[in-house]
């Protein structure tokens, strides 16, 4: 793989705006080269070429390591005459950036020679202002958490110890960071001589008396101590009168914090909503030390992936600004790789040192306070496995799908052959069982389509797994979700492969008991397989769809987040699935099934129900609409929750003309569904998708786009105009003659499922696109100590 796939594969998405524009400057190096071409051919063949190997291309950056970063140790022909380049620091503005002077400019071609070190000089000097940034909100996160870590080893002694009120200063802590004036110190050097001091200062992070790590101090050279020295006296002077000491505050620092009430339960958003008061007194009880210690170990993880990002960041980077230097050598034949690296290299994003050393407490930190030491089981939470595609995956996953169609082959053609819609049982069949299978068909479809947008999804580098929120290491890929598809599709098949008898027993006079059965026992394992303690079939993405089911059903009462209220979405485009689940409780509940005979619809009970049951995904999005509204006082969450109560009585119309078919209910019913429509039509395109923008750089559609062919925009919404009005067929009537009313139910429901499925995938590269623009690449985790003011202002 060539090096600029590679780059781009290895970014992190939500960041791609502030890594190095690699392409267009290997770009502006081609128009370099082909102006030498026109001007002087090559002498060489070109079959003599050689081609870059894997070794040739990481050793640019192996190679500039042994460069000589002190200008005295240059060579004697590194002077000025036969330089090529002149790179200088500026300071325009007040913050510190470079610029290169081109010293061949009157040489022939020397014009494109200087737009590219001026675009050079352009991605440099935003990757290392945004490394700065970067590194100045984890030097302050770390020292949040530092204040956290104090606060919490001074409950676990006094949860282990209640009695004793004085501090034992044998007990291990930990400085995650150094003072607040010392991180600001080490990041204002603006030299790169002060940035390449300011690295080797060692962050005042003290691991009092860590005896059981294995990181001790590193030994350093005198020269380093005397830099040291001095700009430790340069901070020491910039640090205020009542700046603690390094050492850790004693059990008085109890005084000074409260518990954060993160937890959000059906109980303490009551208390809000009421205006109770929170308590939020400390509890030295070993439940609330093991809920402070999971939340802390939670922040302590997503911290460690932010440091790791940023280091792997600014790797890429210089790696990237190696190889194109290399690439600019190579096509003129000058030797300015060597001066630009050099800066590189005494630059921050070259010199500085503060993630590592920032890595290597935390996980000092982690392993002795999280994991007892141990460091296997430390550092495997800390770097969670990458899952990895197996095999045998792919071969069941395919093996599957194969017997799914030879099954519904042989489906197919023991229908013809045996001419089976034809005898006196067939539209018995289609009006009780076919209702009972077709819940398997539309799950079965919906997964196809999850599966399918997964899959886009990874291709378009949309990062979904951060989106949903899913465990690293534990997330689902198209493969696995299709295994466990066709493996459902399997079952459902055989099971209708087995019940395909249109005839009763002439003996009984009834069905027989165990094929009819076969659906309610299908579902049974589905449930039981979705409940599963242990852990097999993908516990942890089981659990996480459980997790959000529930909040869905008590959708007011917990906070909402994206994962909560795009599953709901998910179930108003299955309606029909929820009355396939009523028609089960009917069908079987009231003993109907033995003689393939129901008497559902001349019930109350189960029309009133009916109503109900379409209502209800609609009716959950509504609630979380409206608690959105109430938490953010964001007035789109009261359209969005409008939007769906038309949908509601949209929907509760067309059911009431379903049973009742009036002209006057096909009317209202007509007016409703057209206004919903139209309305969840413009919402679906203008503001989930972000399209239809009339100013935008892509006409019509918005700025940014991942899918490069703009035809498939405008194909979607073409598409998910006429499938979002695929109801009409329920108002009027339409009907096919070789089709059984059932199956244009079915039909119609496919269709929502698959219109959905296509909303799926670009509703979340609209929200990837909106994490990208605003760089937020990691989500906030609350910490479970909050400090008072006074405290934070001495601080």
């Amino acid at each position: 793989m060539k090096f600029g796939k590679e780059f781009t594969a290895q970014m992190v998405p939500e960041w791609q705006e502030a890594y190095m524009d690699y392409n267009q400057l290997k770009s502006l190096l081609k128009e370099i080269q082909r102006f030498k071409q026109r001007t002087k051919p090559p002498a060489t063949p070109a079959g003599l070429k050689r081609k870059l190997t894997l070794y040739r291309a990481v050793s640019g950056l192996t190679q500039r390591y042994n460069h000589p970063i002190s200008p005295s140790a240059s060579s004697p022909h590194d002077d000025i005459e036969s330089q090529a380049i002149l790179v200088n620091s500026v300071s325009p503005d007040g913050s510190q950036s470079y610029r290169t002077t081109f010293l061949m400019s009157s040489d022939e071609g020397g014009e494109y020679e200087l737009v590219y070190f001026r675009r050079l000089d352009d991605e440099f000097n935003k990757v290392d202002k945004f490394c700065k940034s970067k590194v100045e909100e984890v030097m302050k996160e770390a020292d949040m958490l530092n204040k956290q870590m104090d606060a919490l080893i001074a409950f676990r002694i006094k949860v282990e110890n209640p009695q004793g009120g004085w501090f034992d200063r044998s007990v291990e802590m930990t400085r995650l960071a150094s003072d607040v004036a010392t991180s600001a110190a080490a990041l204002a050097a603006s030299t790169p001589r002060g940035a390449r001091a300011s690295s080797k200062v060692p962050m005042t992070m003290n691991m009092i008396e860590e005896t059981e790590s294995s990181h001790g101090p590193s030994d350093e050279s005198s020269d380093d101590k005397d830099e040291i020295k001095i700009v430790n006296e340069k901070v020491q002077v910039q640090m205020p009168k009542n700046t603690r000491a390094t050492r850790p505050a004693s059990l008085e620092v109890l005084n000074h914090v409260r518990m954060n009430n993160t937890q959000e339960t059906p109980r303490s958003t009551i208390k809000g909503f009421l205006n109770y008061p929170v308590q939020t007194e400390l509890n030295f009880t070993r439940e609330n030390l093991k809920k402070v210690e999971d939340q802390l170990k939670r922040a302590f993880v997503e911290f460690y992936q932010k440091l790791r990002l940023l280091k792997n960041y600014s790797f890429l980077n210089t790696l990237a600004f190696s190889k194109i230097m290399k690439k600019y050598d190579k096509i003129t034949s000058r030797n300015a790789s060597k001066s630009y690296m050099k800066m590189v290299d005494n630059s921050y994003l070259g010199s500085s040192d503060e993630v590592n050393k920032l890595m290597e407490r935390v996980e000092a930190t982690f392993i002795k306070h999280f994991s007892n030491s141990n460091r296997t089981k430390g550092m495997k939470i800390l770097r969670p496995k990458v899952v990895r595609e197996r095999h045998r995956t792919t071969f069941s996953m395919g093996f599957f799908a194969g017997c799914a169609v030879a099954l519904t082959l042989a489906l197919i053609l023991i229908i013809r052959a045996r001419n089976i819609m034809d005898k006196p049982g067939a539209t018995q069949y289609m009006d009780n069982m076919f209702p009972l299978y077709s819940l398997f068909g539309f799950i079965v479809l919906h997964m196809i389509m999850y599966a399918a947008n997964i899959y886009f999804w990874r291709r378009y580098r949309v990062n979904y797994s951060f989106i949903f929120g899913f465990k690293q290491g534990t997330e689902l890929g198209y493969r696995e979700i299709l295994l466990l598809n066709f493996g459902l599709a399997v079952l459902a098949l055989a099971c209708v492969l087995s019940n395909l008898d249109m005839e009763m027993d002439p003996k009984t006079m009834d069905y027989k008991t165990f094929t009819e059965l076969l659906p309610l026992n299908l579902v049974f394992l589905v449930v039981v397989i979705l409940f599963c303690p242990f852990n097999i079939m993908h516990r942890s993405s089981r659990f996480f769809f459980l997790t959000c089911l529930f909040h869905c059903i008590c959708a007011p009462l917990y906070k909402v987040t994206l994962p909560d209220f795009f599953l709901a979405d998910q179930f108003t485009s299955q309606v029909q699935a929820f009355r396939s689940f009523e028609f089960y409780i009917c069908y079987y509940g009231w003993g109907d099934f033995e003689h393939r005979q129901n008497t559902c619809n001349q019930s109350d009970v189960y029309n009133t129900f009916y109503f109900i049951v379409a209502v209800i995904p609609y009716w959950s999005r509504l609630l979380q609409c409206l608690r959105r509204l109430y938490e953010e006082r964001d007035p789109m969450q009261g359209y969005n929750g409008i939007k769906y109560f038309l949908t509601i009585v949209a929907v509760s119309l067309r059911t009431a003309y379903t049973l009742d078919e009036g002209i006057g209910w096909k009317t209202i019913a007509w007016i409703f569904s057209a206004i919903a429509a139209i309305v969840a039509t413009y919402w679906d395109i203008v503001i989930d998708w972000g399209l239809l923008q009339r100013r935008s750089k892509n006409r019509w559609l918005r700025d940014k786009l991942l899918v490069p062919h703009h035809s498939v925009y405008f194909g979607a919404m073409v598409l998910n105009v006429l499938l979002r009005f695929a109801w009409l067929q329920t108002v009027l009537g339409f009907q096919v003659s070789f089709l059984h009313r059932q199956s244009m139910v079915a039909i119609v429901a496919c269709l929502e499922i698959i219109r959905r499925g296509i909303w799926n995938f670009f509703r979340l590269e609209n929200e990837h696109l909106n994490n990208v623009g605003k760089y937020r690449a990691f989500k906030s985790v609350p910490l479970p100590f909050n400090y008072d003011e006074d405290e934070d202002k001495d601080d």
